[in-house]
């Protein structure tokens, strides 16, 4: 079969803007093009066939089991992309809504065209979220940077190639965090400037207590390097308080520290103490949670509940 562009988009209750994505894509790609829609339990509007087969559009609707998320859906589509499609010359993830722009493609295309990159990805140069929204996503990437020592600046838009592809499906931390697996998936990346795009039809399902549970899960992905910082600064923190606290004792033993002030600084420095060390304990017990709750078991075929192919196959 000649080598075909995949697209691997998810989509839950959301049928309208898809068919709009799918349209545009042809009217690039043509018979390049191959489908591959994972539809994430949608019980309002269901994914039918007819999304591809009204356009001429090769690919497949995969019907999951129940709403997984939109991060695990990704990963069930690559991972069936890698052990059922044998001629994916270049694979896309990109959203359904209309937000990664269908004509910014072909620049992640030639970004992945470089012998030196494994994975394209798309860098928003602009967002169109509220105010607040954007202050509290610069904080998050502030804490981000400074809890795993890198930088993340994409989302789900982007390119990889097939041998790349074989090694991102292994991890099983993409079906946590897509983008954060990435980082860590120790792959050469390179970065395309794109700007984000306005959706196709109604509002984002992603508020803000979704978002903020997003950012966590990348977090997750690099538990082992937050443990280490955090254990850092605790112990800082820690040696600051027992220097205080021999501060203290030799000004009460020299008679400089007024009535009730050694007690109430000692006391101070204890609670300080006390409080850090707690704090890398809890932080030693979430990551032997998060590695002990590993999905590298779970099958991606466990969650698929029906595939449908086009006609055009």
């Amino acid at each position: 079969m000649e080598r075909k562009l995949v697209i691997v988009t998810p989509i839950y209750e959301d049928t309208k803007s898809a068919k709009k994505l799918i349209l545009e894509l042809q009217k690039i790609f043509r018979d390049k093009l191959y489908i591959v829609a994972v539809d994430d339990g949608s019980v309002n509007e269901p994914v039918n066939i007819k999304l591809l087969d009204d356009n001429n559009t090769n690919g497949v609707i995969l019907r999951l089991t129940k709403n997984i998320g939109h991060q695990a859906a990704i990963a069930v589509g690559l991972n069936y992309v890698a052990n059922k499609i044998n001629f994916c010359e270049k694979i896309i993830v990109m959203d359904s809504d209309g937000e990664d722009n269908p004509t910014t493609v072909k620049n992640l295309l030639e970004v992945l065209d470089n012998e030196d990159i494994d994975i394209a990805v798309g860098k928003r140069k602009n967002r169109s979220e509220v105010m607040y929204f954007q202050i509290f996503y610069r904080i998050y990437k502030f804490i981000f940077k400074t809890l795993t020592g890198r930088t993340i600046a994409f989302g789900n838009f982007v390119a990889l190639k097939p041998r790349s592809l074989q090694r991102i499906v292994k991890m099983p931390e993409i079906w946590t965090h897509f983008a954060a697996s990435l980082l860590s998936s120790k792959l050469r990346i390179g970065e395309c400037s794109i700007d984000r795009s306005e959706r196709y039809y109604g509002r984002s399902k992603m508020n803000f207590v979704a978002f903020a549970l997003h950012g966590f899960k990348a977090l997750m992905i690099f538990s082992e390097e937050v443990l280490v910082r955090v254990g850092i600064f605790c112990a800082f923190i820690a040696f600051l308080s027992i220097l205080g606290g021999v501060t203290a004792i030799m000004l009460k033993f020299y008679g400089v520290a007024t009535p009730g002030w050694f007690s109430i600084a000692l006391g101070v420095f204890v609670l300080v103490f006390l409080q850090t060390g707690t704090l890398t304990l809890m932080t030693l017990l979430l990551t032997g949670v998060v590695k002990n709750n590993s999905t590298e078991n779970i099958s991606y075929a466990e969650f698929i509940k029906k595939v449908i192919s086009s006609k055009s196959i």
